[in-house]
């Protein structure tokens, strides 16, 4: 490297300037950019407010970023005083157009501007590219401005149709985090359609020589009986058949055989970002925040550094050197047995591959989790830990398990029992992707059998089962599906999910993503209106395109231009017979019986009100709703729950009535079709209203939520009590006495403030 030459770094975040400062020496000066320093213009009246001219080449309108004038003084300050300057942003899209906005706003020669990439902070990788230095990659550049240009079109194009229809200014779509939200919303709607089906599994507890073992049914007739047994009698037939003394259980096949399970690749980012939620418990942001700061650097011994390689990447490849130094490792800490015989190489099957990057893994494996362990806080302890023993078994041989299979004949039916034991461990021994109900040993106790031996049946044990519902997505899944279908990138799958909880489309419940009311209105919306912007395929096929533009395949005006027409067209389609419409919910009001209605405030925020307005007023947060809704899955829902019935008839057509749960608590609702009549649900105390002779007490609360108890006859009869009467007659005076509950017990006292009687409670 030059000797005298005073050098500039600019990085994006100042959490790098340590670690590289420490590798560089005094010779260089690391400034940070904090990001972007250039964004197109949030107004700008030329452009349709776009900050991008589409009649002439989609050429856009940069700024300075609002705050930045002072960094872009500094930086140019500085860069006036050097005599080469190095721009060492992120080596991905991003980073690449972060770089040549900041050569944009340099007033330096380019001769003295360098652009230099590495895929971990480490010396040799730092200094390998100050040495090697490349020209910026505007093909990258003009990738990341097309998805930008791409990404505000159909947002400010899009948007204003919501407003239009919906009257709340405040919505937003997006062109990828509207598909997400319709991936959210098309599950909740698999899961409301869906219908349990009942099914039954029989289980055996069988004999050999007094050793005992457990067998499933698994053929009938030598067909794969999977869930075809659907009815308790057809069960019931079975068992009656296995359970006959003069049925005969005779091993009618031994399988053994040992088989080679071989370790998975190291990480990329999405698969990071679900191992990291199912083994941590981490989010998606939470796991992305916690990986930048250990790619950054993490002070050691007094000096910054960097423990990850670089955490936005769908490559699984593995440099030579981190290849040796992991073989190094294994030998020395594990012994030859635990390397394979050849080097595990791993490929990955998608073409958009940027093979300049690397997998996730350590900058240096040879620091393990626990030699570093006092450095780190207990997050990036857990995620540095469960990144080294990802990478380091990736590099280990395979495990060898021995699985015994077992099928017992009885009749028409074959039982199955099996068990499988880790012979040797191999990668195991540091890393384990099976999930906790999959475990790779499953050492069941199963005595030395032979084909042609009899067992004898202690006990048979049907199972009746309901199939279930696609389970809700959560971040991690949702990430699997935006990979499987080819929607975003490594360095959007947290944005996107960060911003559809935001924008209160989609709220995260026990870890599972649910659509709010107001997401699955919007999803509603774009999909019937934009079916080509909301398609999977279209989505994919744009990301694609966006790679092209960055591996030369494609011109990213054309992809604009191709884009723009089109879509331009569907918008103004739609938007010349848009109107504000009425979105009628599936809630009825609780005081007139009509659908609820989505509306929104002055503010903009959402509600619901009666369709019946202004007859009535009845209104109710969103956020009611959804605790409503809640509470009716776990009331209403339940496949094996019955409806809870009242203990009253209807008053109107003496039908029997059912609980229900509303946004003012539980009512009780008339289950003729015809009737539907509803009421609040007053829970009685079976005592005779004192005052009217005809009513009874019943439990009430105040709007302040506060119990008292009130003659069921109101308003007809205002009698109150503030305390449970007991249905006895004070001896004194002749009023109810009630039930106080007071710290030191129940207490049993006369209802009539005149009367001074009480007693304990027996």
């Amino acid at each position: 490297m030059a000797g005298k030459e005073r050098s500039l770094v600019i990085v994006e975040s100042p959490a790098k300037s340590k670690t590289i400062k420490k590798i560089l020496g005094n010779d260089f000066q690391i400034e940070a950019s904090y990001g972007h320093i250039r964004n197109l213009p949030t107004k700008d009246a030329a452009t349709d407010n776009l900050g991008f001219d589409v009649n002439n080449g989609f050429e856009p309108k940069f700024e300075i970023i609002p705050g930045k004038q002072q960094v872009v003084r500094k930086l140019n300050d500085l860069a006036k005083k050097v005599d080469k300057i190095y721009l060492a942003s992120d080596p991905d899209r991003e980073g690449e157009a972060i770089a040549w906005h900041v050569r944009q706003i340099l007033k330096v020669p380019d001769d003295k501007i360098f652009r230099i990439v590495f895929n971990e902070i480490t010396p040799k990788a730092v200094k390998y590219s100050v040495e090697n230095p490349r020209a910026i990659d505007m093909d990258m550049v003009q990738a990341q401005q097309t998805r930008q240009i791409l990404d505000k079109l159909v947002g400010f194009k899009l948007s204003p149709v919501l407003w239009k229809q919906i009257g709340n200014r405040n919505l937003s779509a997006g062109r990828v985090q509207s598909v997400a939200l319709r991936m959210i919303c098309e599950r909740e709607e698999e899961i409301e359609a869906f219908v349990p089906q009942e099914y039954w599994s029989i289980q055996a507890l069988l004999d050999k020589d007094g050793k005992q073992f457990e067998a499933e049914l698994a053929k009938i007739k030598d067909k794969a009986i999977e869930k075809n047994i659907k009815t308790k009698e057809e069960a019931q037939k079975i068992v009656d058949y296995l359970t006959n003394p003069q049925t005969q259980y005779e091993v009618s096949k031994v399988t053994k055989k040992t088989t080679k399970r071989k370790p998975t690749a190291p990480f990329i980012t999405s698969t990071m970002q679900r191992a990291a939620s199912s083994k941590l418990g981490f989010g998606v942001s939470k796991t992305m925040q916690v990986a930048q700061k250990l790619y950054e650097g993490i002070e050691i011994d007094g000096n910054p550094v960097g423990l990850i390689t670089y955490m936005r990447t769908d490559s699984v490849r593995v440099s030579d050197d981190a290849r040796d130094m992991a073989h190094d490792f294994i030998l020395q800490n594990y012994g030859e047995k635990y390397y394979p015989q050849t080097a595990n190489v791993y490929a990955k099957g998608k073409q958009n591959v940027q093979d300049a990057h690397e997998a996730i893994r350590p900058s240096y494996p040879e620091r393990t989790p626990e030699s570093i362990k006092q450095y780190l806080d207990n997050d990036q302890y857990k995620l540095y830990k469960l990144i080294w023993e990802k990478f380091m078994s990736s590099q280990m041989a395979p495990a060898e398990i021995a699985n015994k299979s077992i099928e017992i004949s009885a009749g028409d039916y074959t039982l199955r029992a099996g068990t499988s034991k880790v012979t040797f461990d191999g990668f195991l021994t540091l890393y384990n992707d099976a999930e906790e109900d999959d475990p790779a040993e499953n050492d069941a106790k199963i005595p030395d059998l032979e084909k042609g031996d009899k067992v004898v049946c202690k006990k048979i044990d049907p199972k009746q089962h309901f199939t279930q519902p696609p389970p809700r997505y959560n971040e991690a899944s949702l990430v699997k599906a935006l990979e499987e279908y080819g929607i975003g990138r490594p360095s959007t799958y947290a944005t996107i999910i960060t911003v559809i909880q935001t924008r209160k489309y989609v709220e995260k419940k026990d870890k599972a993503l649910r659509p709010t009311l107001l997401g699955r209105t919007v999803s509603k919306q774009l999909v019937e209106q934009f079916a080509d912007i909301m398609d999977y395929k279209f989505t994919a096929g744009m990301e694609a395109k966006l790679d092209k533009i960055a591996d030369k395949e494609a011109v990213w005006v054309k992809v604009l231009q191709d884009f723009y027409t089109p879509f331009m067209n569907e918008v103004n389609a739609v938007m010349k017979t848009a109107q504000k419409m009425t979105i009628e919910t599936k809630y009825k009001c609780p005081n007139c019986g009509k659908p609820m209605v989505l509306r929104s405030s002055k503010t903009g925020s959402q509600f619901l009100g009666c369709s019946g307005f202004p007859e009535c007023k009845t209104t109710m947060s969103l956020n009611t709703v959804q605790e409503m809704e809640a509470e009716n899955e776990e009331l209403e829902n339940s496949a094996e729950k019955p409806k809870e019935v009242c203990e009253e008839k209807c008053e109107k057509c003496g039908s029997d009535m059912i609980f229900k749960l509303g946004p003012y608590g539980k009512y009780v609702e008339c289950t003729n079709e015809q009737c539907k009549h509803r009421k609040p649900y007053r829970k009685s105390t079976g005592v005779t209203c004192p005052k009217c002779g005809k009513g009874q007490i019943v439990e009430r609360k105040s709007k302040r939520g506060t119990v008292f108890y009130g003659c069921d006859e109101y308003p007809e009869c205002d009698f109150v009590l503030w305390n449970e009467p007991t249905g006895e007659k004070c001896p004194e005076c002749g009023s109810l006495l009630v039930k106080k509950v007071l710290k030191n017990g129940t207490k049993i006292t006369c209802s009539s403030l005149k009367c001074g009687y009480k007693k304990e409670e027996e």
